[in-house]
């Protein structure tokens, strides 16, 4: 009898599968489409780096992506989706915790929300951004037991605010369970274990929705070429003007996933720029680290000298949660620092007082940038102490080739820890140089000029460790002169303006919206501090945003 009944329910169990398969094969939610008449409409670009020569991937199938969480996500009515809309969208951390606590939202409903929209807007050619490229496919059922231990009374106060909510991943961030691509094809097939950043997030009970694109090897491939493009991924477009303004660089997708409401927050990297350019050109809140502070194991590197993994959210408050989430020693990282920062995630809700900041303002920022301007004159009447100075005169010499060498050795040590040779059958620059050549078309439309330049780059070991030391002393000097002789709390840049030098300097730098141009184009204030001022930049930060509440929605995605 048992034996029946067994063969009954593999029968029953087998039925299924294959009804499940029958309606996956049948179900298309996303077809290609012939975007040469969008390339051409961009052929007179102003800004030559938008004069695109693809904006669709000519490997990814969307279908592949959004299939696996189709029957999920489809089951979401339009009714319900708006009836949690003013729920979450554009809501804090712990404001959407808090609808949580009071039973009129689940984690459940907070992941399908967010899948939603993205199937919404990702799967229409007339909204899509290209920036989801992976999903995880057992987020779902993973929200849905954070709610049954949520039933069954788990202790709210001991768990870290990130608890529950759903992150997406820059795609060269290491994550089990997603390819890892760095938007590379010859990275496709990457399957490897979490990084320990994805560890800790984890830990904490994050959520990871999925991966979303950047800039082909966090834009260290092909010189001059349009930012947020992959060969995987195809090219990042802006909510705020889709083939109008770019999206900055190379956390392109973690930039605009965010500006449209694709997660509570996500993760980028940075070597120079890479988060606050994408964050400035987004509209978004991002927080370029401190070297060290977060760990870099099992993430795609250009920089073991500069490279570091940091926050994206729609506000303040959330980057400093995002950013505790986060934190750890890593005995994996030569760079990892043992000591606890303290006041990182409180940084979110205690703002400083305008009376006791003490802010250096650039004199030709001033002299040049309307809004800026016009900033500085608003935290002069809030309260704030104003230094204008004109920074001292440093070189860079050398900076390319900290990038150049750096690379040569950290990616061949990336893959040979994380890669599988089975799945990846590249080992080195040289590797993925030949691999490009095979078919240029599409794997590098743009180019390759900057991995030639690795592979031609002569640099000693002793001339690279004279560059680094000559640049990280440069880098602090262009800040420390202001910092230090008027006694500052942090120098005002805009943008990622002055994101090299606070990069060799290995200093901390947060971007928050500061407004917009006449066109539309967002642009924002940068605060940047001395080494491990996170938290102090932070508390200024949210102490501007409460004052100045710049972002504003992009209009087409408001609904």
């Amino acid at each position: 009898m048992k034996k029946h009944v067994l063969l009954l329910v593999i029968i029953i169990l087998s039925a299924c599968k294959n009804k499940q398969e029958t309606i996956n094969e049948n179900v298309v939610l996303w077809t290609p489409y012939n975007d040469s008449a969008e390339i051409a409409a961009n052929a007179d670009h102003e800004n030559g780096r938008m004069q695109y020569k693809l904006i669709q991937s000519k490997v990814l199938d969307k279908n592949e992506v959004f299939l696996p969480l189709y029957e999920e996500t489809s089951k979401v009515t339009e009714a319900e989706y708006q009836k949690l809309l003013p729920l979450i969208l554009e809501q804090d951390i712990f404001t959407i915790r808090k609808h949580i606590k009071e039973g009129n939202l689940t984690y459940e409903k907070l992941v399908l929300f967010y899948l939603y929209r993205i199937y919404k807007y990702e799967l229409d050619n007339a909204t899509t951004l290209n920036t989801v490229i992976a999903l995880n496919e057992d987020v779902v059922e993973q929200a849905r037991e954070l709610d049954r231990l949520n039933e069954k009374g788990v202790a709210t106060q001991i768990q870290h605010p990130i608890y529950g909510m759903p992150i997406l991943l820059k795609d060269n961030i290491n994550t089990l369970g997603m390819k890892t691509t760095a938007g590379s094809i010859a990275l496709m097939n990457n399957e490897v274990d979490d990084s320990f950043i994805v560890q800790q997030l984890k830990k904490n009970g994050a959520l990871i929705l999925g991966k979303v694109n950047l800039s082909e090897w966090a834009y260290f491939l092909c010189s001059g070429c349009p930012v947020g493009y992959s060969a995987y991924g195809g090219q990042t477009l802006n909510p705020y003007g889709r083939k109008v303004f770019e999206t900055g660089g190379s956390s392109s997708g973690s930039g605009t996933a965010v500006a449209a409401n694709y997660a509570v927050a996500a993760v980028g990297t940075e070597t120079s720029g890479s988060i606050l350019s994408p964050s400035s050109q987004n509209s978004v809140v991002g927080l370029k680290p401190t070297i060290g502070l977060l760990s870099r194991s099992g993430i795609v590197p250009i920089s073991s000298t500069l490279d570091t993994p940091g926050p994206m959210t729609k506000n303040v408050k959330d980057n400093a949660i995002l950013l505790s989430a986060m934190l750890g020693y890593d005995e994996l990282d030569a760079a990892s620092v043992k000591e606890n920062y303290p006041g990182i995630l409180s940084a979110g809700l205690h703002a400083t007082p305008f009376s006791e900041m003490r802010l250096g303002v650039i004199k030709e920022l001033v002299q040049t940038d309307s809004i800026y301007k016009k900033t500085i004159e608003d935290l002069k009447e809030a309260g704030a102490t104003i230094v204008e100075f004109t920074p001292p005169e440093v070189t860079m010499n050398g900076f390319l080739s900290i990038l150049n060498i750096d690379m040569r050795n950290d990616l061949k040590s990336y893959l040979k820890q994380h890669a599988n040779p089975e799945l990846v059958k590249i080992s080195s620059i040289s590797d993925v140089v030949s691999f490009n050549n095979l078919d240029s078309l599409v794997r590098i439309p743009y180019g390759q000029a900057l991995f030639e330049g690795i592979i031609n780059d002569s640099t000693t070991t002793a001339e690279l460790e004279e560059i680094k030391s000559n640049l990280e002393k440069n880098g602090r000097t262009f800040f420390d002169n202001a910092l230090d002789k008027y006694k500052l709390d942090a120098v005002l840049s805009i943008n990622n303006y002055h994101a090299g030098y606070a990069a060799v300097a290995k200093y901390p730098a947060l971007t928050v919206p500061m407004g917009y141009k006449t066109s539309g184009e967002p642009i924002s204030l940068t605060f940047i501090g001395k080494q491990f001022s996170e938290a102090n930049l932070l508390r200024l930060g949210k102490s501007y945003e409460e004052k100045f509440p710049n972002r504003v929605l992009p209009k087409d995605y408001q609904n």
